[in-house]
């Protein structure tokens, strides 16, 4: 595959077709320098050639459902049902998941936590 060329992907993505798959094996551009490892694909790259179409189309629009029935020709349940198809096979992924007791329990032992403050976070836990 050459370096990020989008025919490419979607050659990828065609003959992988819902079969699951993991790379082994990360060469980073213009470096002499390969990384071999086990890594599942984020669930985005997993989506078919056609829902990654539909979810770009739909950032690129900001969210606009009305400008999505016209770009793909459908209605608004349409494209209502097929973004809530999408979003079933995504998981969601807390980007501030709340840390565990040995988190807390170390942060204040180091200071960054008052008793108080640590009290606080460790009763949002239970």
């Amino acid at each position: 595959m050459a370096d990020g060329d989008p025919a490419e992907w979607q050659e990828l993505t065609e003959l992988t077709r819902d079969n699951a798959f993991v790379v082994e094996r990360v060469r980073l551009v213009g470096k002499d320098v390969a990384i071999e490892g086990r890594w599942a694909l984020p669930e985005l790259a997993r989506l078919s050639a056609e829902d990654q179409v539909f979810v770009a189309a739909f950032l690129r629009s900001h969210g606009s459902i009305k400008e999505m029935e016209q770009v793909f020709g459908v209605s608004y349940p349409t494209v209502k049902a097929r973004l809530n198809r999408i979003a079933d096979k995504l998981e969601f992924v807390d980007m501030a998941p709340k840390p565990s007791r040995a988190e807390v329990l170390d942060r204040l032992r180091r200071g960054e936590l008052s008793a108080d403050e640590a009290v606080k976070a460790l009763e949002a836990l239970k």
